[in-house]
């Protein structure tokens, strides 16, 4: 039955769906193939018609097959390629995070009391005098702090080949 069916109605069914797909014969014998795989499907159904009404089932199952393709492409976005994606630059992250890694191992060499004077001054961006009334010390003391926990800092980054 396929095969007959096949046979009779591929080529002149090729040639309509041709004109359908703008000559993109690719995509008109996918047409095809639906089509006829559709026929023999609901072949119990068209054989009671006759080999004579077949031919207008087929163009008409075809023809609606294009147009239901062509409303789906125009609905969905357009696909794009990756490639151009993988070439645009992007920021590497890793050196921060290492810089991240290698500051705060040496933070964790200074003593509590100096540690606690320069989180307050860089990163928490306070001025000495802000730092001083947080920490509720003098701002002689808070300076004296700083001052002598990035110098033990220097060393410490400088033990881990860190330089200025």
């Amino acid at each position: 039955m396929l095969r007959s069916l096949y046979e009779e109605h591929s080529r002149p069914l090729l040639a309509f769906v041709l004109r359908l797909t703008d000559g993109d014969r690719q995509r008109a014998e996918d047409v095809v193939q639906e089509t006829l795989l559709r026929a023999w499907r609901n072949a119990h159904k068209l054989g009671a018609n006759g080999a004579a009404s077949l031919r207008p089932w087929l163009v008409t199952v075809a023809r609606r097959i294009v147009i239901d393709d062509h409303r789906s492409r125009s609905v969905r976005p357009a696909e794009t390629d990756d490639g151009p994606l993988e070439n645009l630059p992007s920021a590497d992250e890793m050196d921060r995070v290492l810089q991240l890694m290698t500051i705060t191992d040496a933070m964790r060499t200074l003593s509590p009391a100096h540690r606690e004077a320069v989180v307050e001054t860089y990163f928490r961006g306070r001025t000495v005098q802000e730092a001083a009334q947080s920490l509720g010390l003098p701002v002689g003391t808070v300076k004296s702090r700083v001052y002598y926990a990035l110098r033990a800092l220097r060393v410490a980054l400088e033990g881990r080949g860190v330089t200025a």
